[in-house]
């Protein structure tokens, strides 16, 4: 029985050096995301298409909500001349703008929007090429793990060396920049 047992705490200690010089064979990279982006004149493009179409339907929204805002002063100016039915007849035109307005902030701006897959028609394709570059690097770099400096994991010290920015920068045909270190 002791025997056994001093096997099971021996099969224990073998599995945990193994693991643990496994863990220490990995190799990581990272790269700099924002930076590679703002290296490709594509995405830079799409980030400006779709700030041009976000500003003209913002600048609409806020038309949209100044005339309720107008409606409604209106309203209440007139308030006190006005008789219930011709009250509540205003009132159902203001409600019904508001949901107008909210209707199209939604189709705008929303989840499923237009600028949502706006985005996703420009900057998609951009993001799946760099995705691919890093995954193709770090299979030729042999790299275990590869993580993003710009993104809101915290790297409190990179050694350049493992960065693999330039080479995706490369990779997709582009020339490196200076890096913003």
């Amino acid at each position: 029985m002791k025997q056994l047992m001093n096997i099971k705490k021996f099969g224990i200690l073998i599995l945990f050096v193994i693991s643990t010089s496994f863990a220490y064979s990995q190799t990581f990279g990272y790269v700099d995301t924002e930076y590679i982006l703002g290296n490709i004149p594509d995405y830079k493009d799409a980030q400006d298409e779709l700030d041009k179409l976000s500003i003209e339907w913002q600048k609409q929204l806020e038309r949209k909500y100044a005339e309720i805002d107008k409606m409604y002063k209106n309203y209440q100016a007139e308030q006190i001349l006005l008789t219930e039915d011709m009250k509540t007849k205003r009132e159902e035109e203001i409600i019904k703008k508001e949901k107008e307005a909210k209707e199209y902030q939604k189709q705008k701006f929303g989840v499923d929007g237009e600028l949502f897959q706006k985005r996703k028609e420009l900057v998609k394709p951009v993001q799946d090429k760099v995705y691919n570059a890093i995954s193709e690097i770090a299979n030729y770099k042999k790299l275990g793990v590869v993580f993003d400096k710009s993104s809101a994991l915290t790297m409190l010290y990179t050694n350049p060396k493992y960065n693999i920015s330039d080479d995706v920068l490369k990779k997709l045909g582009f020339k490196p920049g200076e890096t913003k270190e």
